[in-house]
């Protein structure tokens, strides 16, 4: 991508307040926090601004240099991607605990880098602080720099050590993307997903529903168009989201939503549509959002038929006839290139505006028994928004609402994206919009 910014990743073991520290530079909550340990699990991103020194912020999982199981490793060989382009490396320990043989292995690992590496003893808001930094002097790491991440203490100064070197500049406005969110039932394959528009391991993959916790970001351009991926937490229902990390991402799952333009809905073929499948795709459907159904693993489907699927898909979900449906397998990468075209034409169409005069020349010719069309004006987009004007107050019958909402579809296209339109009585001549 044009215009780099130099990678600030943070790393360090399990609980020492990594994305907090992370929430902290880059002012907003995108990572989870808590006190249950390995909450974050994938690297996640952001942007980090100190006195017009614009970054990339990196937060890491939870790294256990030697330990062998497979979502440890996993977090470290992500972390390994993240630290081999780093501009600085920012350590995090945990300044109330004594130091760790984890510890002293990720120093030792991080020593070897050939990076700037900066140590911030973390929770360091006691009286004690500053002969708490000097006991960690033994990692071998020169810069060690007592912070609170939580309240904010020590890091004016920390700030200024880890951003030296970068050049200071006006911050350019953010080119257009297209924003899209991926979600789904744990489990249903959205990272593999995302690393296969991708074209790289970018999300933890593994066959252990959950694993994603945090939400990603990863941009690609594709045919002149930057697009921005989301690979949103595997969403379960309420009553099963009983551990603090669950239910906060069912929060940053629905945020993730209501900040995209197009909401990829995960489905897993070999599972058929489940009631939880509708929920989430409702989520979606009621932020206003663009919707693609995406029947993933259709490889494993050996017996069945695509048209008797999305029957099936249709009777389910019936509130999302406008949505497209791609059957596809992320794992064998076929059916995936049918997705960017979809999601551009998706999202254009969410974006679309057409002209007060299209649109009576439109409606012209729609006659309904029950009451007078007078006129209709776009109010909005994402999604498209319509107030038609009759001759009479109230609503539509519903049939005949739905006719009009097809029809608008079948004229100016509208792909993907909810319709939203509402009913005005007649008003005075003079309170009309002029033709276009």
């Amino acid at each position: 991508m044009p215009n780099e910014l130099p990678a600030i990743v943070i790393v360090g073991r399990p609980n020492v307040g990594k994305s907090t520290l992370f929430n902290r530079i880059t002012g907003q909550r995108r990572a989870i926090v808590g006190d249950e340990p390995g909450i974050t699990r994938d690297r996640l991103s952001g942007t980090g601004n100190h006195d017009g020194r614009r970054f990339e912020l990196i937060d890491t999982g939870g790294i256990v240099v030697s330990d062998a199981e497979y979502i440890p490793s996993q977090i470290l060989k992500q972390a390994r991607v993240a630290l081999e382009n780093a501009f600085h490396v920012v350590f995090v320990v945990d300044g109330r605990s004594e130091i760790s043989s984890a510890d002293l292995e990720l120093a030792a690992m991080l020593r070897k880098l050939g990076k700037p590496v900066t140590l911030a003893v973390n929770k360091a808001d006691t009286g004690k602080k500053e002969s708490l930094a000097h006991d960690f002097y033994s990692l071998g790491i020169k810069d060690i720099f007592p912070v609170s991440a939580e309240h904010g203490l020590g890091m004016e100064e920390f700030l200024d050590h880890i951003t030296l070197g970068i050049e200071e500049k006006i911050a350019e406005p953010e080119d257009k993307r297209v924003r899209v969110a991926i979600i789904g039932r744990p489990n249903a394959g959205k990272s593999t997903l995302l690393n296969a528009l991708l074209g790289q391991e970018r999300a933890i993959v593994s066959p252990i529903a959950g694993t994603t916790r945090d939400s990603i970001d990863e941009e690609i351009e594709r045919d002149g168009t930057v697009y921005r991926f989301i690979d949103t937490a595997g969403i379960r229902r309420k009553g099963k989201t009983n551990l603090m990390a669950e239910k906060l991402s069912v929060v940053m799952a629905r945020r993730n939503i209501r900040m995209a333009d197009v909401v990829i809905v995960v489905m897993d073929a070999s599972e058929g549509v489940l009631g939880l499948d509708a929920t989430i795709a409702g989520y979606a459907h009621e932020g206003g959002r663009s919707v693609i159904l995406c029947v993933n693993k259709w490889d494993l489907i050996t017996t069945g038929k695509k048209k008797e699927f999305e029957e099936n898909v249709r009777y389910h979900l019936k509130f999302l006839e406008y949505a497209p449906v791609v059957f596809l397998s992320a794992k064998m990468g076929s059916g995936v290139n049918k997705l960017y075209p979809l999601i551009k034409e998706c999202y254009e169409s969410a974006t679309k505006r057409v002209t007060t005069g299209e649109l009576n020349r439109f409606v012209e010719a729609l006659h309904f028994e029950e009451r007078k069309i007078l006129y209709i004006t776009q109010t909005g987009v994402r999604p498209p928004s319509f107030i038609l004007f009759t001759d009479k107050a109230g609503d539509l019958h519903f049939s005949n609402e739905r006719f009009l909402i097809n029809q608008l579809r079948k004229r100016f296209g509208f792909t993907g994206t909810p319709i939203e339109l509402k009913i005005r009585g007649r008003v005075r001549k003079k309170d009309r919009p002029a033709l276009k």
